[in-house]
């Protein structure tokens, strides 16, 4: 974080100091909730959780450097009181955004989300110092403590905005006011949350709204080729870029092809040049991503070609998002599962039958949350469609919402032991490490709340002994 007095904070936070000798002192390190991330001039952020108190390691966390701790009730060393903890975060992260000379970036989607902002941060840092959200951090906490790590060098912050219902994303806009904001998709995410598909768009239409006008340098990026998204337009003021395949966005992809590895290859067309682009991740809606990611890129004023090079260099960055391990005995491992969405599960589905030809596919799937009076629907076409793509063998894992993966399977034409339900992972893993041969693919993928991640890592690690299964 960029240095602040403590004085200064207490002000911005509109709290009290208690215990504090000197109210000048600075925080000159990073704004942290976990106790063992504490560095000698931190400020420690006490959230008073359902079950473990942060107000419980203030002596600690003094004792381990921090400057001072931001609480809700004074603990005998250097603290800044205030009535509400989150909410003197979020004022404390749109102080120091103001304070700052950087871009920032925000985005938002139903799918695709963290791999996206990975490769805007990838490109972005190829070009100056950039900060973005680590991981899938996007939430009313998350989001303000990546702003805070921000500092006087920083030239780009990238932020991620989740939302679980309306005005979740206004909210998070207002704590850090984005000058571009990328808009990726409207999809079933969540949908049994929000009610259906023009609530979800409704929602994320809140980051256009809360852009700067056009002469402002506002900027909204929008998916051409998703209807839903396209349809926010008239709802900003900013200057409105389209990207995707459609021959009327701004910057597109012609000539996509999947390598025979399954990686995404195209020629990037941007207002001011055009590129050739072969990316290291796997799977064709990989191209979406990159190019939102481009589209960003080339405002900040990035070329085609410094674009293409970056997005051919990128990796991944956040675990459990088609990472791809391979075993010595040439087994290759696709572990997607940090959540799942149908959107994302037909993807993974796709990427899978590329990285597959030739060679035997497994899919590992568990159960898709949050579809409310879809979900019957939504796991029955997922299993339809894995054996439309002609994946050998389809392991549903989980109760009643895997059943119907099965059966959707079962339905299409999967008979035999092309199919199988199993109640949870460790009975996946002993029937994969039974079956497996070399040469085979794997992917696993689930909502984050079914733990299937075991699965691929007992895979990866290749242990005899039982997974640990929540």
């Amino acid at each position: 974080m960029i240095a602040l007095s403590l004085a200064e904070i207490a002000s911005v936070t509109g709290g009290q100091t208690y215990d504090i000798p000197d109210p000048s002192v600075q925080v000159t390190g990073q704004v942290v909730r976990d106790s063992r991330e504490v560095e000698p001039g931190s400020l420690f952020v006490a959230f008073a959780g359902e079950r473990v108190d942060g107000h419980d390691f203030a002596a600690d966390v003094v004792a381990a450097g921090a400057a001072a701790v931001l609480g809700t009730r004074p603990v005998g060393v250097p603290a800044i009181v205030v009535d509400d903890v989150q909410k003197a975060l979020g004022a404390l992260a749109r102080h120091v955004v103001e304070r700052l000379g950087a871009t920032l970036v925000a985005l938002t989607g139903s799918a695709g989300k963290t791999s996206t902002k990975d490769l805007i941060a990838q490109v972005l840092r190829s070009k100056a110092p950039t900060v973005f959200t680590p991981g899938s951090l996007n939430n009313e906490i998350g989001l303000p403590l990546t702003a805070l790590s921000a500092t006087e060098e920083t030239r780009f912050l990238v932020l991620e905005m989740g939302a679980r219902g309306i005005g979740h994303i206004r909210y998070l806009a207002d704590l850090t006011p984005p000058r571009i904001g990328l808009v990726l998709n409207v999809g079933s995410a969540h949908i049994g949350e929000f009610g259906g598909r023009e609530q979800i768009a409704q929602a994320k239409g809140e980051l256009v709204e809360s852009l700067p006008p056009a002469e402002e340098g506002g900027v909204a990026v929008l998916n051409a080729d998703d209807p839903l998204v396209r349809a926010m337009a008239p709802r900003t003021k900013a200057r409105v870029i389209l990207f995707g395949e459609s021959d009327e966005a701004d910057v597109r992809a012609e000539n996509v092809r999947l390598t025979g590895s399954g990686q995404p290859a195209f020629r990037l067309h941007t207002p001011s040049g055009c590129s050739e682009v072969t990316m290291r991740l796997y799977g064709e809606h990989h191209v979406s991503n990159a190019l939102a990611a481009a589209a960003v890129a080339h405002e900040l004023g990035l070329s085609a070609d410094e674009i293409a090079t970056a997005l051919s260099e990128a990796g991944t960055l956040s675990r459990w998002r088609m990472e791809v391990t391979e075993r010595p005995d040439g087994v290759t491992i696709v572990n997607d599962a940090y959540n799942a969405n149908p959107e994302s599960m037909r993807a993974a589905l796709r990427a899978l039958a590329a990285m597959g030809k030739g060679r035997r596919t497994w899919a590992v799937l568990g159960p898709m949350a949050e579809l409310g009076d879809e979900a019957l629907a939504e796991h029955d076409a997922v299993g339809r469609l894995a054996v439309r793509l002609n994946v050998s063998k389809l392991v549903a894992v989980g109760g009643r919402e895997a059943s119907w993966l099965q059966l959707g399977a079962y339905n299409e034409g999967s008979w035999g032991e092309e199919s199988v339900h199993v109640s949870d992972a460790q009975s996946a893993v002993d029937l994969l490490r039974s079956q497996l041969r070399p040469g085979d693919v794997v992917l696993v993928k689930a909502s984050r709340s079914v733990g299937l991640e075991r699965v691929a890592q007992a895979l990866v690690e290749g242990a005899e002994g039982e997974v640990a299964v929540r």
